[in-house]
């Protein structure tokens, strides 16, 4: 029996969420006795030391990592590539990889299958992160970071007729994306320093994709640094340009009510 992420079949105990991003790394599970439904914990890593040995020092010091369960969802920010379902070839993956992306050499590659999309995600895991993770539990997932935002995002697209362009914010970078029925149009990262830089990026994007700029929508989400003067630039070029706010977009979930939490982790949770 498969689960998914914010349901535990009778008789299974709760993955334990682990969100592993440059720098930073995040712990949640489900608890129906909390509050917010999940205990979430942020934890504090230390610089110049791997995320690995992050993880293997946090298994000794996290409240949360000692709760009882053999089951594990491991959300990996690593650079994806998308590949057309059709095209997929599981014993090209390391090659593919490779070829589209520099700088992750010695990793594994991982795929996640995207069935409303047509399409596999591949991207790269530390190989010593995953040894970790697999010395503690038996029943592991190791999931793109982006997916579970694309499957809500793709979901809530059907809104309207209008083509959609989202933003998606975070740890420093912008994950831009629009889908066209059942497929990806457009799919690319952006390392986002100041805000001017996403202003360029998503004009630069509107324009390749020959959107329209007063009927077409553009969304913005994540954490978004000086989002009022954002906003004001965008709007001097697009005439529909929305925030989704996730409280309001889940009916103010108790999830959404914690501070700081990923639009990632809400939507695995409750997308």
């Amino acid at each position: 029996m498969q689960d998914n992420n914010n349901t535990t079949p009778q008789g299974l105990s709760p993955r334990m969420t682990i969100r592993v991003s440059k720098g930073s790394l995040i712990f949640a599970i489900a608890d129906t006795d909390h509050p917010h439904n999940i205990i979430y914990e942020p934890y504090t890593a230390k610089s110049g030391v791997s995320m690995a040995a992050n993880l293997r020092e946090a298994f000794k010091t996290a409240d949360i990592l000692q709760r009882s369960t053999h089951r594990a969802q491991v959300l990996v920010d690593t650079p994806v590539v998308i590949v057309p379902i059709e095209e997929y070839d599981e014993t090209k993956n390391d090659i593919l990889y490779h070829q589209a992306i520099t700088g992750y050499e010695g990793y594994a590659v991982e795929s996640n299958i995207l069935p409303d999309l047509n399409a596999v995600a591949l991207f790269a895991l530390n190989k010593d992160l995953r040894l970790v993770v697999e010395d503690h539990y038996s029943d592991v997932r190791f999931i793109a970071l982006m997916r579970p935002v694309w499957t809500y995002m793709h979901r809530r697209s059907f809104v309207s007729s209008r083509r959609k362009l989202y933003a998606h914010f975070h740890d420093g970078k912008m994950e831009a994306f629009s889908f066209e029925r059942n497929r990806f149009v457009f799919a690319n990262q952006y390392p986002i320093k100041e805000w001017q830089d996403a202003v360029f990026f998503l004009l630069f994007i509107w324009k390749q994709l020959a959107m329209d700029q007063r009927a077409d929508e553009l969304y913005l989400a994540g954490d978004i640094r000086e989002k009022e003067d954002l906003t004001a630039m965008l709007q001097k070029y697009l005439a529909k340009v929305s925030f989704i706010n996730p409280k309001a977009d889940f009916n103010r979930a108790a999830i959404t009510d914690i501070k700081g939490i990923p639009l990632d982790m809400v939507t695995l949770y409750l997308g």
